[in-house]
Order: structure tokens, then C-alpha cells, then sequence
């Protein structure tokens, strides 16, 4: 049988009080301290106990409560503000820290509310006072006196010697610092989510540099007004090079905020050990601290935490003071709080960017697909009439190669377009990944008599940076080599087995007229060469990799064309 835990019951007396037993009946289970007013601190701070019992031969129990608070130290040694109040709200009893907190005048005989300069409640309940005499239980609420200074309440009504509660006692916390800091939480929240909200009528009107001054200039803002930070430095990592470009730097020494430094953990400041650790640092005095590297003239202090994005670290914030220490936890949270909203507005900029390129680089590549085939046939009819006019005007002559040439710059203006949205700098590193370096502006040329055929080879080519040009069959070709001008020669042929004119044996050996080594690549489908035109080019010096089996894949003729270009250093691209 489990044994019940003795209850420990605190008896308080005065000196008068000569009884030796409790004038109640108690457990047998329950041990009894008896102590006397002076020894009641001790007793308290030494000892837990279940219930609490004060005896006194000449005052009634109000005086016994009253005369407990009183002569207990206990009460004046908290931080809290205590006080007990009557029916009225008058103030019959208040602690030393309470009246620290009031120094105007005495607080015992005062309105509790009035004491307090009538501040404003905050809660649920209004009268929270009258509501714990009402109902006979504790209660809570907020009281804001200013914009700076909040207290929480706490009041339990008194009941003594049995009777309905006659009396509160309230307990008074200072609560301003913990409202600010979630006051400024949640300012700061707000101020980060408008941090790059723009409307559809400022995307369309801003270019990328105004929404990043825009974005500055809100950072800067909310971290003055809202952080109280003069000394902001935030610095992006550039991927390629691992070195911390600088974005923003306000109040940092100009030549300080130039210095390059990489993420790196060691030799490279504060920066670079936040960018390279994704670690925050708190520097309390920078005359001692090994990483600091020098920003601000002066600083004795500096707060820096990293930039995160998908747990991926994109940078770091930096703020600085003039003062040792000038930093808590409390602003290292908020900092890293702000530091995320930065990190998204940052990331929704870069998406901004990249919808916009996005949609740009689409439409330069349907008008450079639409517009494909229609300047090919130009090209092809243009040198038809170059090489079979018999007039042999050379004004006539003269105007049919500008045609040519202008015909070939159209495509080249469109396809330059496209590649400066593909490779520029304001492109995302994701839209660049899988580009191959040795097909950019790559000139090929495709033979086939099939629409689809030569419509496809824009179509999967021009993607990749490749110029294309078409032709129908295997003298067409022919002639759209001969007037390729000096320097812009074919890097690649490519041509079906089967024209109607020419086999790909024959359009070799026609090449091979004119070049050492014709950059030429044959299509066939599988077991199809009536003519044996496969064996006998790879017996006139074709290469054994320039041969495509319908139907082959992207990779395999990216390759093929890769090898041609650059033979040596196509395998490792």
C-alpha cells in the first residue's frame, strides 16, 4: 500500500501567542512548522510547503494578512510590483518595487488604475479588478501606459477566514521589453514581405537596376528605422569566383567596403567566415577579436549573420557600432529574422529576372525558328540566281550578294539577341547549366528534301547557340558553300544519304575540291545505302564518327558536331 507524502503546513504567530496546538483538526500525515513573523523569510526561502496558517490572539485575520505582508521581506526583495486593493480598487498595500515604479506620491490609499496614470487595458477583460471579486478567480491583462511602456497583471482575489473575496491581490511585471521585441518581431515581419512587393505596374515599369536600388534602399530603411542600425554591409557570394561582391555598404569606409574578400572561413574577416560557415558572429570588441577585418572607422562592435536561401548561404549582413558590446541575443534574432526576408527578396528579384529573360529568350526563339526556313530559301534562291545569271551585270551581281549578306545578318541580329539572354550576366546560373561552349555560334548547314527534317534542325540546333542554314539538295548546298563569305565558313555539314540529286558520296567528293578535310557528316536510316555511299566516303577520308542513323538522338548529333569542331577537346566538354 502506497504511503501518502506528508503535507508540510507553515504556521505563522507573534510573540503573544502561547497556544502550543492549531485551533483546527489537521491529518495525522501532517507535519506543522510553526515560525514567528521574524523568522518567516528564512523559512520561505529554506522550505516548500502545501498551506499556509497564521495565528494571532489580538487581531482578527484581515490584520494577520495584512501584517504577513508587511513585516515579510520576501515581498520587497522580488522584482515584481505587488499590491492588494479593496472593494473599490483602492490601493491598501503595495511592495517597494511598486512604489519604485510610482515614485510620485505614497500608492496606499490611491485608485490602483489612477496610480498608474490610467493606462490602457489590454485583453479580454475590461475590469479585470471587479471581474476576480465577481468570480472569485485569478485573471490577466495587459496594461499599456505609453508607446514604450507595457505591464502584465496578474490579480487573484483574497478570501479571509472563509469569507466571499473582499480583496485583490494584483502582481505587477514590467512586460515592456518583451511586447517591443514582439511589436519589432512582427514590424519586422511586415517590412520583409514588402521588401520586393511590387505591383504588376511597377514590374512593368522598373528594369532590373531600379527594383535592386528600390530593394536597397528598403533595406536600409527598415534596418534604420526598425533595427536602429547606421552601419549596414551586405554582400552577395558570386558563385564562380567564391569572392563576397558587395550589394549595399552604407556607413562603412569606401576603401574598407572594396576590400575583396572570399567565404572562406580563415583570412577573410568576419564576412568571409559567416559566408563560408553559414554561422552567425557576434564580435563584442573588435580590438580583440582575430576575424575582424576593418569597416567602420571606429567600431568597437559588429553583429553578422548569413544570408540564407533553401539552406543554401547566399551572402551576409553585416551592422557595426562605435560602442563595446552594443549587441544582444535579442538583436542577433532579429537580425537573422530580417536577414531571411532579405534572402527571399533577393531570390524574388532573381525570379523576376528570370521570367522576364524567360519569356524574352521564348520569343526570340520562336521568331528565330518562324523566320528560319523562310530565310533559307531566300539564301537558296538568292545563290540559285548568283550562279546561274547570265546577264552578268555586276550591278545586279552587287545587289544579289547584299541580299545574301542581308539576309544572313537578319538571322545573325536574332540569334546574337537570343544568345546575350542566354549567356548574359542577368541570366540565373540555372539557365545556363547546360549549355555547350563549342557549339556557340557554330555554323552548320543541313541537306534534306524534307520540310520536317530541315525545320527540326532549327528547331533542336539554334537552342544550343548553333547558326543553322538549310538546303534542299546537294548542288544547292553545294552553292550555299561557295558563297559563304571568308571567315564564316560551315563548322559542320550535315546531309542525307539519299538527295535528289547528289548521293553523300558525290557532295564529298565535291567538297573535297575545294577544302582539305570537308567538315561533312552523313544521315542514313539503318541498312539503307543502296549505292554503298557510307562505304565509299569512309574509304575517301570520312571520319568513322560522321555517320547518324536515323533515328539518332539530340546527344549524338551534338557530339558528332562537337568532334568536328574541336576533335581534341570535344571528349572532355
Amino acid at each position: 500500500m502506497a504511503t501518502t507524502r506528508a503535507k508540510k503546513i507553515l504556521c505563522v504567530t507573534d510573540d503573544t501567542f502561547q497556544q502550543d496546538g492549531l485551533p483546527l483538526d489537521l491529518p495525522e500525515w501532517c507535519e506543522v512548522v510553526k515560525v514567528n513573523i521574524k523568522e518567516l523569510d528564512d523559512a520561505l526561502l529554506s522550505e516548500e510547503f502545501d498551506g499556509y496558517f497564521i495565528l494571532n490572539q489580538q487581531s482578527g485575520p484581515q490584520w494577520q494578512f495584512w501584517h504577513l505582508l508587511q513585516n515579510s521581506m520576501i515581498f520587497n526583495r522580488m522584482p515584481d510590483g505587488f499590491a492588494v486593493t479593496d472593494r473599490t480598487n483602492q490601493i491598501v498595500w503595495a511592495n517597494k518595487s511598486l512604489g519604485d515604479w510610482f515614485p510620485e506620491q505614497p500608492l496606499v490609499g490611491l485608485d490602483f488604475f489612477d496610480a498608474m496614470g490610467r493606462p490602457e487595458i489590454i485583453g479580454e477583460c475590461s475590469n479585470p479588478l471587479a471581474s476576480a471579486l465577481k468570480t472569485g478567480c485569478s485573471n490577466s491583462s495587459s496594461l499599456k501606459c505609453d508607446t514604450r511602456t507595457y505591464y502584465r497583471l496578474r490579480v487573484a482575489p483574497v478570501s479571509v477566514d472563509g469569507l466571499e473575496p473582499s480583496h485583490n491581490l494584483i502582481i505587477v511585471s514590467d512586460a515592456s521589453e518583451e511586447v517591443l521585441h514582439v511589436q519589432k518581431l512582427e514590424a519586422i515581419h511586415n517590412a520583409g514581405s514588402e521588401l520586393a512587393d511590387l505591383t504588376p505596374e511597377e514590374v512593368c515599369r522598373m528594369n532590373i537596376e531600379e527594383r535592386i536600388d528600390l530593394l536597397k534602399a528598403n533595406i536600409l530603411y527598415y534596418t534604420q528605422d526598425l533595427l536602429g542600425y547606421d552601419v549596414v554591409e551586405i554582400r552577395l557570394i558570386d558563385r564562380k569566383t567564391n569572392r563576397c561582391e558587395t550589394l549595399l555598404s552604407e556607413g562603412i569606409d569606401s576603401k574598407e567596403s572594396k576590400l575583396p574578400l572570399f567565404a572562406e572561413a580563415q583570412g577573410n574577416g568576419v564576412t568571409g567566415f559567416v559566408c563560408a560557415t553559414g554561422k552567425s558572429y557576434l564580435c563584442e570588441d573588435t580590438t580583440s577579436d582575430r576575424l575582424y577585418v576593418d569597416g567602420l572607422i571606429g567600431a568597437k562592435s559588429s553583429l553578422t549573420v548569413p544570408l540564407m536561401l533553401h539552406d543554401q548561404v547566399i551572402g551576409s549582413f553585416n551592422v557595426e557600432s562605435p560602442q563595446v558590446g552594443a549587441f544582444t541575443e535579442a538583436d542577433l534574432q532579429l537580425l537573422q529574422i530580417f536577414s531571411k526576408d532579405i534572402a527571399r527578396a533577393l531570390n524574388s528579384l532573381e525570379l523576376l529576372v528570370t521570367e522576364k529573360t524567360s519569356s524574352a529568350k521564348a520569343s526570340l526563339e520562336a521568331i528565330e525558328t518562324a523566320v528560319g526556313l523562310p530565310i533559307d530559301e531566300i539564301l537558296n534562291d538568292t545563290v540559285h540566281v548568283i550562279e546561274n545569271y547570265i546577264g552578268q551585270d555586276a550591278n545586279v551581281s552587287r545587289r544579289l550578294r547584299r541580299i545574301l549578306k542581308n539576309s544572313r545578318e537578319i538571322k545573325q541580329v536574332i540569334h546574337n539577341a537570343r544568345e546575350e539572354m542566354t549567356f548574359g550576366e542577368s541570366v540565373p546560373e540555372s539557365m545556363q547549366a547546360h549549355q555547350r561552349p563549342l557549339l556557340r555560334n557554330a555554323r552548320v548547314l543541313v541537306v534534306d528534301c524534307e520540310d520536317e527534317v530541315r525545320n527540326s534542325a532549327h528547331l533542336l540546333l539554334e537552342p544550343f547557340g548553333c547558326i543553322v542554314e538549310t538546303a534542299h539538295e546537294g548542288n544547292e548546298a553545294l552553292m550555299m558553300v561557295r558563297n559563304s563569305d571568308p571567315g564564316e565558313e560551315y563548322d559542320a555539314i550535315i546531309a542525307d544519304i539519299r538527295l535528289p540529286d547528289l548521293s553523300g558520296y558525290n557532295i564529298l567528293m565535291k567538297l573535297k575540291e575545294s577544302m582539305e578535310e570537308p567538315p561533312l557528316v552523313l544521315m542514313t536510316g539503318f541498312g539503307y545505302d543502296p549505292g554503298h555511299s557510307i562505304v565509299k566516303a569512309r574509304q575517301a577520308g570520312l571520319k568513322p564518327y560522321a555517320i547518324l542513323y536515323k533515328p539518332f538522338k539530340l546527344e549524338q548529333l551534338l557530339e558528332t558536331i562537337e568532334r568536328l569542331i574541336q576533335p581534341d577537346k570535344a571528349e572532355k566538354v
